[in-house]
């Protein structure tokens, strides 16, 4: 932990607490205990949290500053300070006096897992409600307090006042201690004022990474810390048959050899030494592992072979199949995404104790409390023995590797008792044994009438569940294959990831959805948008090319099969966006539009790329992005997100690739599994519409389906080559995929 963030806690440690929590009776203990001086000690609650009590949400303390509790991990995408933000507006505060602590088993609430673009809306909007009744519960005590009407009172950095008398929340808090539940007849100041939210404000803990100073898990050192690694073996399925224990004792540097079943590791008091000790020890295992993997084949072709649970998600009543066989114009087309990584900058990284019967645990999960009770599972403890504290990672939106290095650190410190624990993986494993993004094939045949009007439009889609996150279960820990403790290979996610966004959000008349979800050769889970990444890529690549072949401008072909205002709104200002842009030779533009799970933010995307046909060289000039995502907490903190969006999903597109041989992934280093350089990224302008009085929406993974469909759409018009396999790199170089526009 930084030497910043020790002495902040340090000195939070040395204060009381007042928790803001009522109970008319005035009388009540803390909620809270003292923390100890020992920085890694967990944060501790005398009582159960509450998720509809304010102080489940909020304290005060008694430098009168306000600490906000949120279940959500920062994960890059800024919800740390646009928390703070809509708390400081509720309690009219100047940002400076608030502090936001992260996800933490028994301190913060338990808001699952930070994921499908709902941090804004659900633990933002929690924290503003929280915020917003406390304010009113104060004023009511200062109003009985100084003898003066609650409408006569202000508040306004922790000072309530009015006719020439004050206060401060810490001397009206001070002896008195209430129970109160949050109210959602509190008024919010935003809806009125909006001096903080709508705001952009920069991010609390950028000073912290520009500068260098302890911010990440990676960064957190505790006293007598030791270092471990594990030995991988050479293939996912592998057993161990044989290890030479006593060439193992000799090696200089050990502390301790642990194997658990499958599963070994090395632990040294140097990290240096745990890396070498772990390349050594690998020469004195032998394991037993099957070439499994379908090496050598086309992986398009494999996943349409595989045994499949088919459902029909959606079918019209008026559904017939001569619906499109009987339309003037008819087009059909195949796509495919290949497996991708989440390829996270720095490798994943946890850290464990284990003591006296309890365990420690440090992690950048996104789930800190599904985290507990798979943990739970695997190592044989009660939840409540079990303690879990997020920590931001180096970034990642999805389900990598963090999980099961937290869930590896802990069977090690288990084995190793007493000692912090600390693992992390090296490129290699991060790349070798994430669970990856996976492939997905998409099938879409539509008729038009005489007027260019979509009549019928079928879809089929293939694809491995997504989702797969611990979830209170062992059995998706990677490590827990190895232990061999009767846990099983990893469960099935949910369907409805694989399906997200397969519905147009186009008027059309009849549809016909149908899914069939494999179980591919690759571990799989969670990845930005999940499902909707490729649906809308081929949904909206399909859109473009339905529009070529009546020859109807790509916006407003669009434009004619939505009925939603602000789905509208965003295609006529990406229209505005690029209606000036000259088009010189080998360039074309290209857009996409959807709105992320057809009930969050709205994005519209417009791509300018130059294609150098002699070399397959494809230069992203340009994005553009208008975008929709209601009321805007952070304008700028939207945008990045956006941003990152777009440039994500450039990367995928143009680029990304999972590879394998016969028994494991191939792409271990950044040469193999190239993704965008500073040097490549294009520039970006995105326009906002900001809606105030609407309901803020979920925009981290609005982008990435549009961006890559107005990349491929932008290929098509620079090339006339229609590029439905993704990467775009890859495409143009195989001359077999060069589909030329279809008569």
């Amino acid at each position: 932990m930084g030497k910043n963030q020790q002495s902040r806690r340090a000195f939070i440690q040395s204060l009381g607490v007042l928790a803001l929590g009522f109970s008319m009776s005035g009388t009540g203990c803390s909620r809270f205990k003292k923390e100890q001086a020992d920085p890694s000690a967990p944060k501790i609650r005398t009582r159960e949290l509450d998720m509809e009590e304010i102080d489940s949400w909020l304290v005060i303390r008694e430098d009168g500053r306000v600490t906000i509790m949120t279940g959500k991990m920062e994960l890059g995408q800024g919800i740390t300070t646009a928390i703070a933000q809509v708390a400081a507006e509720e309690l009219h505060m100047n940002m400076s006096l608030i502090d936001v602590h992260l996800a933490e088993t028994g301190y913060t609430p338990d808001e699952g897992y930070t994921a499908g673009s709902r941090s804004i809306e659900t633990s933002a909007m929690s924290v503003r409600r929280a915020a917003a009744s406390a304010r009113e519960y104060l004023l009511e005590m200062a109003s009985q307090e100084l003898s003066i009407p609650k409408i006569a009172l202000t508040i306004e950095d922790g000072q309530i006042g009015g006719q020439g008398k004050s206060t401060t929340i810490y001397t009206l808090l001070n002896g008195k201690y209430f129970e109160t539940k949050i109210s959602s007849d509190a008024p919010l100041y935003a809806n009125a004022e909006r001096k903080i939210v709508g705001q952009s404000v920069a991010r609390m803990d950028i000073n912290s990474m520009v500068t260098g100073k302890s911010h990440f898990i990676h960064d957190l050192r505790f006293p007598a810390m030791v270092h471990a690694r594990i030995v991988r073996p050479p293939a996912q399925a592998a057993k161990l048959t044989s290890v030479d224990t006593q060439a193992i004792s000799k090696l200089p540097g050990l502390a301790k050899f642990i194997r658990v079943g499958s599963l070994v590791a090395v632990i040294a008091e140097d990290e240096y030494q745990a890396i070498k000790l772990a390349k050594a020890v690998s020469y004195f295992l032998a394991w037993d592992y099957q070439k499994a993997l379908p090496a050598n084949r086309s992986l398009m072709q494999y996943i349409r072979s595989l045994p499949a649970d088919s459902k029909m998600d959606k079918k019209s009543e008026a559904w017939s199949d001569h619906t499109i066989a009987n339309s003037p114009v008819r087009h059909r087309a195949a796509y495919f995404k290949p497996y991708i990584m989440h390829a996270a900058n720095g490798p994943s990284c946890g850290i464990a104790r284990y003591a006296d019967g309890r365990l420690w645990v440090w992690t950048h999960s996104q789930g800190v409390y599904p985290l507990r009770g798979a943990l739970a599972d695997l190592v044989g403890l009660a939840e409540e023995h079990i303690h879990v504290k997020g920590v931001p990672g180096s970034g990642c939106y999805g389900h990598n590797g963090a999980d099961d290095v937290a869930a590896e650190a802990a069977l090690l410190a288990m084995e190793f008792p007493g000692r912090h624990v600390r693992l992390q993986w090296m490129r290699e494993e991060e790349n070798a044994w994430e669970p990856y993004g996976t492939a997905m094939v998409l099938e879409v045949e539509a008729g038009l009438d005489s007027q260019g009007r979509i009549t019928g439009w079928k879809y089929d889609l293939w694809s491995d569940d997504h989702g797969v996150r611990p979830g209170g279960d062992a059995d998706n820990l990677m490590p827990a294959w190895y232990i061999e403790k009767g846990h099983g290979k990893a469960k099935s996610g949910f369907r409805g990831g694989a399906i997200r966004n397969s519905e147009p959000y186009y008027s059309i008349p009849q549809l016909h959805l149908q899914s069939h979800i494999f179980r591919g050769p690759l571990r799989r889970s969670s990845l930005r948008g999940l499902g909707a990444y490729a649906n809308v890529f081929a949904i909206e690549s399909f859109m473009d090319e339905l529009a070529d072949k009546v020859s109807i401008d790509p916006i407003d072909f669009r434009i004619r099969h939505l009925n939603d205002e602000r789905a509208i709104a965003c295609l006529k200002q990406l229209a505005k966006q690029i209606k000036s842009i000259k088009k010189q030779n080998q360039q074309g533009i290209g857009i996409g539009f959807a709105r992320y799970k057809n009930q969050a933010a709205y994005c519209a995307v417009a791509a300018h790329v130059r294609v150098d046909q002699q070399t397959n060289k494809v230069e992203v000039i340009k994005l553009w992005a208008a975008v929709d995502a209601g009321e805007v907490i952070n304008p700028d903190g939207l945008k990045n997100q956006i941003e990152g969006g777009m440039v994500q999903s450039i990367s995928w597109g143009l680029m990304e690739e999972v590879n394998f041989d016969d028994t494991q992934v191939t792409n271990l280093n950044w040469d193999s599994y190239p993704i965008l350089r500073f040097q490549e990224a294009p520039a970006i302008h995105i326009d906002v519409i900001d809606h105030p009085h609407e309901v803020p929406l979920g925009a981290g993974e609005a982008a990435q389906g549009p961006a890559t469909a107005a990349l491929v759409n932008a290929v098509y018009q620079a090339t006339g080559i229609r590029v439905r396999q993704l990467p775009v790199i890859k495409a143009l170089q195989h001359s077999a995929l060069r589909v030329k526009p279809l008569a």
